[in-house]
C-alpha cells in the first residue's frame, strides 16, 4: 500500500482541506497522513475564522511522520504565511519525498483569503522548485503570474510563466472560463488539454484539493502524470456530478460514489 501524506489547513465542515485529501487518498487505496498547518471555522456558506499553526509544530509534525513512515507522495495545500512556507519547505528538502502536488490555496470558494500577499513570494521562491506538479486555477495562477487569463490562449502563456518558475510540470485548472472546463498540462517536454464537461451544480466544495490529492496517489501508485490527470479529472468530475446536497450553501463533492454503488448504497 502506497503512504500519502497531507500537509495543509483543516476544514471543520469536512469538505475540503485535510478532511478532502484524507477521504480521497482512502477512496484511491492509499494509507493517509497529515501534518495540519491551520484550524478553520468553516461550513458549506464559507470561512468565519482562522487560526494558523506555528511553524514549530508543523516541523515537528513532518519530522514525526517521516522518521517512522514512509512517504510515497506529498500533497500541499493551505500554507498561509511565509515563516509556514519557509518551514515545511526546509523539511521537504531535509526529507526529500519522491512526489510532492503543490495545490496553492489562495482564496477559499466563499472568497475568503487563505493566503496572506506577502507569502505568495515564498510560495514561488520555496515550493515551486520542489513541485512535481503544481495546480492552480485561474485566479491563482493569475496571482503567480500577474496576468489576467481569460482564454485558452492565455492559459498557455500561465503555465509556460509557471513552468518557468521552476515547477517541474503544471496542471493550469481551466473551471473559471465560461465555455469549458478544460485543463492544461504543461511539463518540459510538452503540453496537452485535458477536456472536461462543465457540471451545473452548487455542490463543488473541495474540488481543488480532491484533485490535488487525487492526482498525488495516482502518481505514488505509478501513473504516468497524464494518466494521473485523466483518472484524476474523471474521479472529481464524479465526485462533483453526485455532490452531496448537506449543509445551507456549496456541499462537498461525492468521495466514495464508487464505493458506495459497489455496496449497494443508493443515497447520494
Amino acid at each position: 500500500m502506497k503512504h500519502l501524506l497531507t500537509i495543509a489547513g483543516s476544514d471543520s465542515s469536512g469538505g475540503a482541506g485535510i478532511q478532502a485529501d484524507l477521504k480521497t487518498f482512502a477512496a484511491h487505496g492509499t494509507y493517509g497522513m497529515s501534518v495540519i498547518t491551520a484550524v478553520t471555522a468553516q461550513n458549506t456558506t464559507g470561512v468565519t475564522a482562522v487560526v494558523d499553526l506555528s511553524p514549530e509544530i508543523i516541523a515537528a509534525q513532518i519530522d514525526a511522520v517521516f522518521s517512522d513512515i514512509r512517504v510515497d507522495a506529498v500533497k500541499i495545500g493551505m500554507l498561509s504565511q511565509p515563516e509556514i512556507i519557509d518551514c515545511v519547505a526546509e523539511r521537504l528538502r531535509f526529507w526529500h519525498p519522491p512526489i510532492i502536488v503543490l495545490d496553492p490555496v489562495m482564496i477559499s470558494k466563499s472568497g475568503y483569503a487563505l493566503l496572506k500577499p506577502e507569502a505568495c513570494a515564498a510560495l514561488i521562491s520555496q515550493l515551486l522548485p520542489l513541485a512535481t506538479l503544481v495546480t492552480p486555477n485561474l485566479p491563482e495562477a493569475e496571482t503567480l503570474t500577474g496576468a489576467k487569463i481569460a482564454s485558452r490562449e492565455d492559459m498557455l502563456r500561465a503555465a509556460q510563466a509557471i513552468l518557468s518558475l521552476g515547477a517541474r510540470a503544471v496542471l493550469l485548472k481551466g473551471g473559471h472560463l465560461a465555455e469549458a472546463a478544460d485543463d492544461y498540462l504543461l511539463t518540459r517536454e510538452g503540453g496537452a488539454w485535458f477536456e472536461g464537461a462543465r457540471i451545473q451544480s452548487l455542490h463543488t466544495h473541495g474540488t481543488g484539493c480532491t484533485l490535488s490529492s487525487s492526482l498525488a496517489a495516482n502518481l505514488a501508485k505509478g501513473m504516468t502524470l497524464a494518466e494521473s490527470v485523466a483518472a484524476s479529472k474523471a474521479y472529481v468530475t464524479q465526485g462533483i456530478r453526485h455532490g452531496l446536497a448537506i449543509g445551507k450553501g456549496c456541499g462537498p463533492t461525492h468521495h466514495f460514489y464508487d464505493l458506495y454503488r459497489k455496496a449497494g448504497l443508493d443515497y447520494e
